[in-house]
């Protein structure tokens, strides 16, 4: 775990509480630890918390927007420790950074926290109940959407056409090539872009994407950019194909996009989610943890301000849908306020 100090409140100008990803993270990390302490020479050994990051994912998406929330009210009522939200990939990096220790939380669609418990897909090969669920978040939702009128009406439909998978190291690229694939649509059947959001959404608009992929809660911030502009279209997505995905990957769900998410959306559109998670590694102290979980579900009304799906965030939320056993310190917590923690979710059960 990553520890530095911070001193009184004329340091509080110093804390970076959103921190761009530069792909390097033990270097980026060192760089801010090492500013950060030549920042704060002057402050007493006993005043020094540690210091904590968490992984969300590019600007676009609500990872992003809500991570850096978190950060904030983890930093305000644990005065013991600083937490900087770090804009990363998504969540296949983020599970990434997560197990090498670069941070301590993050967040991860349902897919990949269960990929990497398991040690399978990206995480082939790797030691696996090396990751806990700390609290389950809200639906993440995947959206697919183009420009109205440019003939992409289906999954069908993008064969031969300019796709935008998803950031590398993202759990976009993952849901949609598991939805693709299920389907019957290879990367070799279209011409695969890995974008993130804002590029996803800026070469829509600018017509050198014809279509691309988001999994975040909608609405999405990047999509409501582009639909203030365009004219946007979002593809529906079946129910028989929601089952055939489902099939592959377990953590899957029918769901829909409401109507009104966005510009010009009247209706609301058939698709499938797979459930966010906070995760921490199973090594992270019992006391760290219990605090994390404690301060989150104490502050989700205050989280429910910055985007609507936070106010998913809860206690049964958690326990209805965590595809991993939760960190033992947020078993005992959940007991403490009185819930029912099912065997499939403890440790060791």
């Amino acid at each position: 775990m990553i520890e530095t100090d911070r001193g009184a409140g004329e340091h509080e100008a110093l804390r970076p509480r959103v921190r761009r990803n530069a792909r390097s993270g033990a270097r980026r990390v060192g760089r801010a630890v090492l500013l950060w302490t030549l920042g704060l020479t002057a402050c007493a050994p006993g005043d020094r918390p540690n210091f904590l990051a968490l992984a969300t994912a590019g600007t676009g998406g609500v990872y992003y927007l809500i991570g850096g929330s978190m950060a904030e009210i983890w930093s305000r009522d644990l005065p013991d420790h600083v937490m900087v939200a770090e804009v990363t990939g998504g969540s296949v990096e983020n599970l990434s950074l997560l197990m090498s220790d670069q941070v301590s939380v993050a967040f991860s669609m349902g897919t990949n926290a269960l990929d990497a418990y398991t040690g399978s897909n990206s995480f082939e090969g790797g030691e696996p109940g090396r990751v806990l669920t700390l609290v389950a978040l809200y639906p993440n939702v995947l959206q697919l959407a183009s420009l109205e009128g440019g003939g992409v009406e289906s999954l069908s439909d993008l064969v031969g056409r300019r796709v935008s998978v998803g950031a590398p190291g993202s759990g976009t690229e993952v849901g949609a090539r598991t939805l693709l694939e299920a389907n019957g649509i290879g990367y070799e059947d279209f011409q695969p872009q890995r974008l993130n959001f804002n590029e996803t959404a800026n070469g829509i608009r600018d017509g050198t994407v014809d279509a691309g992929f988001w999994s975040a809660g909608p609405p999405t911030s990047s999509i409501m950019d582009l639909a203030t502009g365009r004219e946007i279209h979002l593809v529906s997505i079946s129910g028989d194909e929601v089952a055939r995905t489902a099939a592959v990957d377990p953590t899957v769900r029918r769901d829909v996009i409401p109507a009104g998410a966005y510009r010009g959306q009247d209706e609301s559109v058939e698709t499938l989610s797979t459930p966010n998670v906070l995760v921490v590694r199973a090594d992270m102290s019992d006391e760290l943890a219990y605090s994390l979980i404690r301060v989150l579900l104490e502050a989700q009304a205050e989280l429910s301000q910055v985007h609507p799906v936070a106010g998913r965030i809860s206690a049964e939320y958690t326990l209805e849908v965590s595809p991993i056993p939760l960190h033992p310190a947020a078993v005992r917590y959940l007991q403490d306020q009185g819930y029912e923690v099912p065997d499939r979710l403890i440790p060791g059960s």
